[in-house]
């Protein structure tokens, strides 16, 4: 089974490249099952009932997110009828929506991909290493699915890889967010759980992590609030990850994908 996770969308610059790109990348990757971080997508704060239908419509088949899922309000109701936009699973429990879900690939094989959130430099959530655990040995792989993707938003580098470890030959991929910065290390464990410290982003990198640069630079030299940030609008890049996951349930091979017009462009070779 062949998936593809698309790094945090910035912005409408994000969505252009979602549209510009995944149609190309799920025929060119013979793509089984595609998830993206939409949690930046409302120009840049959330995300909304209208922008979900369009990624959907664009060939998502769950939308993931992070420390910004509330800040479209009116996603509070949408979340509880939409069960494939996910918020973080170590919210509490009386959060609207879900932190993980059991859906079907187009081959018909059963995917869990779950959302859960950091805690170091983030918001003081439950625990999601005692979350997680809990619901891969509810959901174990080959015997109750086929795949188990989890998204971990969060900010250190050191938490998020510790999280690979901790999941090691339970999930097939473990794949960061949040900082829409793509990193260099996509690898396989030793336990056959792939990993990716970061997806990156899909937006504008001529920008300060997907927004306009100015306000960002304002506020580091001068320590003086300045104007609301925005996200750029110039032409949008595509970042993802790319797994393959065999019939056991682990990683055959991962990768990362970068598509557009400023970073080095990656495709992995696939028959």
């Amino acid at each position: 089974m062949r998936i593809l996770f698309c790094g945090d969308i910035v912005g409408r610059s994000g969505r252009e490249a979602i549209l510009t790109y995944l149609p190309r990348l799920k025929t060119e990757l013979a793509l089984d099952f595609i998830i993206a971080n939409g949690e930046n997508s409302a120009h840049g704060f959330g995300i909304t009932k209208t922008i979900c239908h369009e990624l959907f419509a664009a060939g998502v088949d769950v939308i993931t997110s992070g420390n910004h899922i509330w800040d479209q309000r009116e996603i509070m109701s949408y979340i509880d009828q939409e069960k494939r936009l996910l918020r973080p699973i170590n919210y509490p429990a009386t959060a609207p929506g879900k932190g993980f879900i059991i859906t079907t690939s187009t081959s018909g094989k059963k995917v869990l991909v779950i959302n859960a959130m950091a805690r170091l430099f983030m918001d003081p959530l439950d625990d999601p290493f005692a979350a997680i655990d809990a619901l891969l040995k509810q959901y174990p792989l080959k015997s109750a699915v086929a795949a188990t993707i989890l998204d971990f938003h969060g900010e250190a580098t050191s938490e998020k890889m510790s999280m690979g470890h901790f999941c090691d030959g339970r999930a097939s991929l473990v794949v960061g967010s949040h900082s829409h910065i793509p990193t260099a290390d996509a690898q396989i464990f030793p336990g056959g759980t792939a990993y990716h410290t970061d997806a990156g982003m899909c937006g504008d990198y001529n920008s300060v992590i997907g927004m306009d640069k100015a306000a960002p630079i304002h506020r580091f030299t001068k320590k003086l609030p300045g104007e609301r940030l925005i996200p750029a609008n110039g032409p949008g890049t595509f970042s993802g990850t790319f797994v393959e996951v065999a019939e056991t349930g682990l990683a055959v091979r991962v990768a990362a994908v970068i598509q557009g017009p400023r970073l080095r462009n990656l495709l992995p070779e696939c028959e």
